[in-house]
């Protein structure tokens, strides 16, 4: 029914008739006025919410397309403020903070981005996240932005180009039109580097104003000489009609950038807890401020080796990228060992501990007074950055927002209205109102009484199309086996089970059987995760054949000072793993 009914509406769209969708009984979240309304008709014309009204108040014409809400609540389709595309949230994705190269090179890395950036996307809108804006990127992507522009059913992208920058490591340089950053010391080179931008229709311009020094005074001594730079490329961004966006995570560069005329803070402030007057700076402004709560923490949490992604991230990730967090668990064994287990130790010290609890307070209390005060806050995740999963980190953020104070109203107004003002497309969509287009998520929870209920999905509409979730994505039989052994890794008996049939069987190559149904495996696994704390299991290759997977695995932790080597041979049915052969 649900796919007749898609099918219906895209016609109807590309006809170019009236193509009229009904919404009947659904609660409408009032984001503006922060009120749920019951009982509302949503009528959507041509992709354009045309009426919000009481379901007594219009009368449907016969042969409509109507979708029954009764019971359910019908949010605006939500937006991460701060996503970068050059970046997978793997643990390859930063040569500069983890450099793995020898074990991935970095050229592959990026061309694996190049090819799943559409595949990013559609976990976002599963999500209910129907806009992404990406506060950085490169000329290559800026151009797989506009082929993407085309499919009417992927997430809006508003993306920058390659980040103007103050500091520029290494290993990102010379790399054409995959280079992320454009190193600008003098007024000049920032004047260039927005002018080299505009051929390729940046939506905004970052700055990534960072400066290093041994002291907070040190630190204050750079910024200010610097601040020409950062004036200029901000003046040049303005005279072309671009906002700016900058990254500054202390107090005195953020206040700088914000006196020379930024836009858009995409970081919360980390050093200090902010004055009254640096809230009513940025509120007289007109700042608008993305706090980025979780994603310094999930870089240590990932040196450390203790980045838990609970049930629903390793269902909803992207299989590959959240896997490879898991490999610093074998590359101990590897050339890199010594310096691998130095970061293991290191970012388990009482000393990072303290210093991640006190920079994680600051953020949180400078979050709830600049919102308290005014300030403009729009959710986003930072996602991309090591330990940082597209699309799934998004609700692990909006909680960390929830503990600085803010309540769940105006957490779903950083993340629907708020977003769209920093781009003035606020007029547009980020509210459910008459003239906006229908981007929409139609909830089977009310998420004012708990956040958890934002993935509980039902239906996503992108420009008036309503879609499955589960048809937007589709899960390829190598995708659903990483997603098992990534949950193995994780010892989430939940996770792991979810791709298997209920009646899976279990044989020992060839005939033998070893177990028949899926509660059968809950026990076996259950108590196998419970005794081994230290369980890993590394591919060390893998063959897809249309509905089989056969993968080469190295099995550590299961027995005291050994490898378990195996082979293990999964066959599809109907989208879930019905049969794992083992060869051991």
């Amino acid at each position: 029914m649900k796919k007749f009914l898609f099918i219906t509406v895209f016609v109807l769209c590309i006809t170019g008739i009236q193509a009229q969708m009904y919404i009947e009984n659904v609660t409408v979240a009032d984001v503006i006025h922060k009120k749920l309304i019951p009982a509302q008709t949503v009528v959507i014309t041509n992709g354009i919410i045309t009426a919000v009204k009481s379901g007594k108040q219009v009368k449907v014409p016969r042969n409509s397309t109507i979708i029954n809400g009764e019971g359910k609540y019908l949010i605006p389709g939500m937006t991460d403020s701060h996503i970068h595309f050059f970046q997978s949230g793997g643990i390859y994705t930063r040569p500069d903070a983890l450099d793995l190269r020898k074990h991935v090179p970095y050229e592959e890395e990026i061309k694996w981005g190049h090819q799943n950036m559409e595949n990013f996307l559609q976990h976002y809108l599963r999500a209910g996240i129907t806009s992404v804006i990406d506060p950085g990127a490169t000329y290559n992507f800026l151009l797989l932005r506009d082929a993407l522009k085309k499919k009417q059913n992927l997430p809006s992208v508003y993306m920058a180009g390659p980040l103007i920058t103050t500091y520029e490591p290494e290993v990102f340089k010379n790399l054409g039109k995959d280079e992320p950053f454009k190193l600008s010391l003098t007024v000049e080179e920032a004047r260039k580097y927005v002018q080299e931008q505009l051929p390729y229709h940046p939506d905004f311009i970052k700055i990534w104003y960072i400066v290093s020094g041994a002291n907070p005074q040190e630190k204050k001594e750079k910024a200010k000489k610097l601040e020409p730079v950062i004036k200029a490329a901000i003046e040049e961004a303005h005279k072309n009609n671009l906002k700016v966006a900058v990254h500054a995570t202390e107090r005195f560069t953020a206040e700088t950038a914000v006196l020379n005329g930024a836009d858009y803070l995409v970081h919360d402030i980390e050093d200090e807890v902010v004055s009254d007057d640096f809230v009513k700076l940025l509120q007289s402004k007109k700042i608008i401020l993305c706090p980025t709560l979780t994603v310094s923490e999930n870089y240590y949490d990932t040196y450390g080796q203790k980045k838990h992604y609970n049930t629903y991230e390793l269902e909803t990730a992207n299989s590959k990228s959240i896997g490879s967090i898991y490999d610093l668990k074998h590359l101990e064994a590897t050339s890199d060992s010594t310096w691998i287990k130095k970061y293991k130790t290191r970012f388990n010290s009482p000393q990072i501990s303290s210093y991640v609890s006190k920079v994680d307070s600051i953020r949180k209390v400078n979050l709830k007074k600049l919102s308290d005060g005014g300030v403009t806050i729009a959710a986003g995740t930072d996602a991309g950055n090591i330990g940082t999963q597209h699309a799934s980190s998004f609700l692990e953020e909006l909680k960390a927002m929830k503990e600085s104070g803010m309540n769940n109203w105006q957490i779903l107004q950083s993340a629907t209205i708020n977003p769209t003002k920093i781009l003035n497309k606020d007029s547009q969509y980020g509210s459910i109102e008459r003239g906006k287009i229908a981007d929409l998520v139609l909830l089977k929870a009310n998420p004012i009484e708990d956040l958890d209920h934002l993935t509980k999905v039902d239906m996503v509409f992108k420009n008036g199309q309503p879609q499955d979730p589960s048809s937007i994505l589709k899960m390829t039989p190598e995708s659903l086996v990483q997603q098992q052994v990534n949950a193995y890794n994780a010892r989430n008996i939940d996770a792991f089970l979810e791709p298997y049939a209920e009646d899976v069987e279990i044989y020992s190559f060839p005939s033998t059987l070893l177990s028949k149904g899926k509660e059968q495996m809950r026990k076996t696994y259950t108590n196998l995760f419970n005794k081994a704390p230290d369980l890993h299991c590394e591919i060390k290759q893998r063959i897809v054949n249309l509905n089989t997977v056969i993968d080469k695995e190295s099995v550590s932790g299961m027995r005291p000072g050994q490898k378990v080597e195996a082979t293990a041979i999964y066959e599809f049915k109907n989208n879930k793993i019905s049969k794992v052969y083992f060869l051991y």
